[in-house]
């Protein structure tokens, strides 16, 4: 029986392609936004898990607050970590590969980053959800 590529390849070895392909797809959505791309995708409303504030130490060696755009979980599972100050503009932008005790993270650069900053401020902040998020984990 063969292994996969999944089975061989280490976290830092796969997430370039992952990247790649959410920024692929979101790109579409975005595009078509509010409706859905195709039948194979959907508005970009519909896609992920979730969205959530993540406080500064909610894991052990977590130093800085981010809002997190979970798309999928378990192994692998993946998410983009927005980060911005109390003006809600981002000033960094990270995709984020997990898989089984092991992980690895790009930093948005150029279109990828305008990309992901757009939709940030034209999305999650523009109706409210950022917001919401940041009051919700404020609370006691």
């Amino acid at each position: 029986m063969e292994k996969s590529d999944a089975e061989y390849k280490n976290c830092e070895a796969r997430v370039n392609q992952h990247l790649a392909a959410r920024i692929a797809d979101i790109r579409k959505m975005w595009k078509t936004y509010p409706e859905a791309p195709s039948d194979d995708l959907p508005a970009l409303d519909e896609y992920g898990l979730c969205f959530d504030y993540c406080p500064a130490g909610t894991w052990n060696d977590q130093v800085e607050s981010f809002f997190r755009w979970q798309l999928s979980t378990g192994g692998p599972g993946d998410e983009f970590r927005f980060y911005a100050g109390l003006d809600w503009k981002s000033y960094k932008i990270e995709y984020v590969f997990l898989d089984w005790y092991d992980g690895a993270s790009r930093r948005l650069h150029g279109a990828r980053y305008n990309l992901l900053a757009e939709i940030w401020s034209d999305f999650f902040v523009e109706c409210g959800a950022a917001q919401a998020e940041f009051d919700k984990a404020k609370r006691p």
